[in-house]
């Protein structure tokens, strides 16, 4: 392979970098609701019930004592874009997450997907870019050369970058969103993952404000902290 030029990489830019997309594709409805009027069954204190100010007194006061069980009532599902497989490989390790991912088994790029990568903003700055996006590029050659020579795509794929992107779905409980946001948006958590996890926050806190009110995003590090409330 050959040195590129300014030119080629602006090319390859724009072609093969990805940019990650969150689309939260359902939730349970009136979800707060359902998760006081649940919470209300174990001690069948529905006199109480007075929507808004019963739910967010209700929920705020058990997810401070710690009750969080309740939480698992409600559901969401995302479908994620433009994630690396480093980034998948971090997030279905979340045991009580249900991930349905994209399969580099049967799914062929070049054909059924483009073919694109996470170019990490730590290498973007650098004089390693460049040789990064050209061997990406040479990897997918190599894949699309092997599967036309009729070497199976589960085979083929080994070539393939961990940068190489994966859409995936995903659905958890908000009790488990809480878990997920509270060690994926820490400060030490690895960028990739924490930038994808704080978009889903960010839609989370809108859709279900009360559940997730003690979260704090903080704009400057691009993470966000609980806070006690």
């Amino acid at each position: 392979m050959g040195n590129v030029n300014i030119n080629q990489v602006s090319e390859m830019l724009e072609k093969i970098v990805a940019k990650p997309s969150v689309e939260l594709m359902s939730i349970t409805p009136n979800a707060e609701q359902v998760i006081e009027l649940a919470c209300r069954t174990c001690y069948l204190s529905f006199h109480r019930y007075d929507p808004p100010s019963s739910t967010e007194e209700l929920i705020k006061k058990v997810i401070r004592k710690g009750h969080h069980s309740v939480l698992e009532h409600a559901m969401a599902t995302f479908r994620i874009k433009g994630g690396s497989r480093v980034f998948t490989h971090e997030l279905v390790r979340h045991r009580l997450m249900s991930p349905s991912q994209e399969s580099q088994r049967y799914v062929e790029y070049g054909k059924v997907r483009n073919y694109d990568v996470v170019l990490p903003m730590t290498i973007e700055q650098t004089e390693f870019k460049s040789r990064y996006l050209e061997l990406a590029t040479e990897c997918e050659r190599l894949y699309s050369e092997m599967v036309k020579a009729d070497i199976p795509k589960e085979d083929a794929r080994y070539i393939l970058p961990n940068g190489t992107t994966s859409e995936i779905v995903i659905s958890a409980n908000f009790r488990e969103f809480r878990h997920i946001f509270q060690v994926r948006c820490h400060p030490r958590a690895h960028w990739e993952i924490r930038n994808i996890c704080l978009i889903m926050l960010e839609v989370m806190k809108k859709e279900a404000s009360i559940v997730f009110h003690d979260f704090h995003i903080d704009r400057e590090t691009n993470s966000a902290s609980l806070i006690e409330s």
